[in-house]
């Protein structure tokens, strides 16, 4: 019992850290990033997020990210980055048809247009509501791989900002 318990009191701090710094496994729920995660109603893709990858703020167009929600801080989301600071992004019934992203933010939506609480909603998203990066989809077994990092042709841009984006 002895070296159990003491198993446990060194392997804690170890998790801890990694989860605090590298990264999760996180569900994810909801139809708003159909088709590339949950792809079939009633499946759920588990996917890990990367906090390592997001450290420094250096994200690029077609990046699927987790962020706090900016209407509701309890919230997480996971959405796909459309556009960085400087781009000209189209609109799906926000209050402008286009928007100039600001420095510092970014344009996220989810890839299944119309079912998602997204940019289009909220305007542009600070870059420091990031909270990791999706890498790669760890379960079910069959749909295991990397996360395609893509913008959806339907959601190209008007014009382009610097190609990545970093905050400085």
């Amino acid at each position: 019992m002895q070296y159990i318990l003491k198993t446990v009191a060194l392997s804690l701090p170890v998790m801890v850290t990694f989860v605090d710094s590298v990264g999760y496994i996180a569900r994810v729920d909801g139809t708003s990033m159909q088709p590339a995660l949950n792809p079939n109603s009633g499946s759920e893709d588990y996917v890990f997020l990367s906090k390592w990858a997001v450290r420094d703020m250096y994200v690029q167009r077609g990046d699927i990210i987790s962020l706090t929600s900016p209407k509701d801080p309890s919230q997480k989301l996971i959405k796909r980055i459309v556009g960085l600071q400087g781009d000209i992004v189209p609109t799906i019934g926000y209050k402008k048809p286009y928007v100039k992203v600001p420095p510092g933010h970014c344009w996220v939506e989810g890839d299944h247009t119309g079912y998602s609480l997204d940019s289009n909603t909220f305007g542009p998203v600070s870059l420091g509501l990031m909270t990791a990066r999706a890498t790669c989809i760890v379960w079910p077994p069959s749909r295991w791989g990397g996360v395609a990092n893509e913008v959806p042709r339907k959601r190209q841009l008007v014009s382009l900002g610097k190609s990545k984006s970093s905050i400085d």
